[in-house]
């Protein structure tokens, strides 16, 4: 008799699982994107000098708490960055990540700088404002497809950029340290 009943509850509990708000963000469980489905791994704030920048949060195939298999291409993920302050705008995102392709690559971008100009370019066409939403999708054998607040912007062809791109947030240089961890707290 305990058994079933522990069963019921286990179900109510998996059903009614919530996602998760962050910084006034509702971060969801799932994510679905390019047929494929991923469940929320971890998800943190962006800080820089005491003021909230973005909810960056990793949706993975499967659970990790390494990077190395989601940027050595072992299985699809996403991150997720929902723009929260009004001091991000496109130039300052574009700089920033262009230092974190710097960081990712040990200062040799050379190999993938036409893949980054071609991301940049058209990933942030438009002005980015408080409440936008970048999703940028990891499909090994394919490379990103980068959406902006769900429209597909660019698809980019190119391994090495796609593990640089996620290696500006998981790799060993990261550009938030402690958004890295709460993105593999899993």
């Amino acid at each position: 008799m305990k058994l079933p009943l522990l069963m019921t509850l286990l179900a109510a509990v998996s059903v009614t699982a919530q996602a998760k708000t962050i910084s006034g963000i509702d971060v969801p469980d799932t994510l679905t994107t390019q047929q494929q489905e991923l469940t929320l791994n971890g998800a943190g704030v962006r800080s820089k000098f005491f003021m909230d920048l973005y909810v960056g949060s990793l949706f993975t195939a499967l659970p990790a708490t390494e990077a190395a298999p989601l940027i050595g291409g072992e299985q699809a993920s996403a991150i997720r960055l929902n723009i929260t302050s009004s001091m991000i705008t496109k130039e300052k995102l574009a700089d920033a990540l262009n230092e974190g392709f710097d960081n990712a690559t040990g200062g040799n971008t050379a190999p993938i700088d036409a893949s980054i100009a071609k991301f940049v370019e058209l990933t942030f066409a438009d002005e980015v404002t408080e409440g936008d939403q970048f999703t940028l999708m990891s499909v090994p054998g394919e490379g990103i497809y980068s959406y902006k607040n769900g429209e597909l912007r660019v698809l980019v062809e190119d391994d090495a950029f796609r593990q640089a791109l996620l290696a500006v947030w998981l790799g060993d240089k990261p550009t938030d340290k402690s958004l890295k961890k709460a993105m593999l707290s899993h």
